[in-house]
Order: structure tokens, then C-alpha cells, then sequence
């Protein structure tokens, strides 16, 4: 048996390796911007959808204000619990059911526990719906106070107390909501010739 000579190996140029490679990608369509302006590193990432992460871009006080938010909305929530009729009666002045109260306590801790969660998270859509939640639990919050102190015809500091702490809080989670939501742009340099 005769063997036959082996040709000699010849070595890649790197031109033509990074030509291929990316004509490889554009053939995936990866690496271009897509619809969004995202720029997929992977086929992978591209077809699961890019995890939005914060990196920087968290705004300042972000995690404060969600930390804030879960400790004052379990307090709120294990003291309609423990003691409904307490509650009550130091916004109200009057007394109620006690079952009503404890529906509420239950339904605020609810909300708190998605509080905490979204403290613990990077990804920016949970975020998001940790703030959208926060935001709308305040907004009716806010209507139904009102209705009822319209309704009972009283005022009492303590309600209004509520309603401006109320109105606060909404207002920064909003912003908060609103800051997450906008893209950053990205600042390109562009080369002007004079003609």
C-alpha cells in the first residue's frame, strides 16, 4: 500500500476568517440593530429576547424607594391584619368591620410581597410591573379614600395626611415608572465636511 503525501498545512489568514465570520453573522441576522435598536450578541439571545438588565442605568434611588415601599406596605398590611379596627379609626374616626380591614391588610401584603421581590431583581421589566402594581394599588387607594371621606362628609387631619402621603407616593413611583421606561440614546459621533 503506498500512502499517499499529505499536503501541507496552510495557515488561515485572519482577513479572510473575519470576513466569513461575518458574513456568517449576517446570515443568522445577528449583530445588526433590530427594531428596537437592540443589538443581539448571539441568535440565542435574539430569538429568547434580550434580558433587559440595568448595568448603569438604574436611577438613583431606585432600590431605596422600592425598599422603602415593601417595609411601609407590610407594616400597613400586618397592622390591618393584627389590629383592623386601629387602622380604622385613626384615618376615619369611626368604626367598621373588622373583616373588611383584614381583606385589605391581606391585599396590601400581597402587594408587598411583589415590593420585595422586585428589591431583589435586575431585570428591568419586573421592575416595571413592581412599579405599575405600586402605582395603581395607590391610585385606587387614593379614589376609594376619597370617595368614602366625600361620602361621610368628614375631614380629619389624619385623611388628609393619607391622601397627600398617597398622592406623594404616587407621583414618585410614577417618575420612577416613567425614568425605566425611557431609552437611553446613544450618542454617535458624526464627522461633518464643510463643502
Amino acid at each position: 500500500m503506498s500512502s499517499k503525501p499529505q499536503p501541507p498545512l496552510m495557515k488561515k489568514h485572519s482577513q479572510t476568517d473575519l470576513v466569513s465570520r461575518l458574513k456568517t453573522r449576517k446570515i443568522l441576522g445577528v449583530g445588526g440593530e433590530d427594531d428596537d435598536g437592540e443589538i443581539h450578541r448571539s441568535k440565542i439571545s435574539q430569538m429568547l429576547g434580550n434580558q433587559m438588565r440595568f448595568g448603569v442605568r438604574e436611577p438613583i434611588g431606585l432600590r431605596i424607594w422600592i425598599l422603602m415601599s415593601a417595609v411601609l406596605f407590610t407594616t400597613i398590611a400586618l397592622i390591618a391584619l393584627v389590629f383592623p379596627s386601629q387602622l380604622y379609626e385613626f384615618v376615619f374616626e369611626l368604626r367598621t368591620t373588622r373583616i373588611s380591614i383584614r381583606l385589605y391588610g391581606g391585599a396590601l401584603l400581597s402587594v408587598s410581597l411583589i415590593m420585595w421581590k422586585g428589591l431583589y431583581t435586575a431585570e428591568k421589566a419586573i421592575i416595571q410591573w413592581t412599579l405599575l402594581t405600586e402605582a395603581c394599588l395607590l391610585s385606587v387607594q387614593f379614589l376609594v379614600t376619597i370617595i368614602t371621606l366625600v361620602e361621610l362628609g368628614l375631614m380629619s387631619n389624619s385623611a388628609i395626611l393619607l391622601l397627600l402621603s398617597e398622592v406623594l407616593f404616587l407621583i414618585i413611583t410614577l417618575l420612577y415608572y416613567y425614568h425605566l421606561g425611557r431609552r437611553t440614546k446613544k450618542t454617535q459621533n458624526h464627522t461633518h465636511s464643510s463643502d
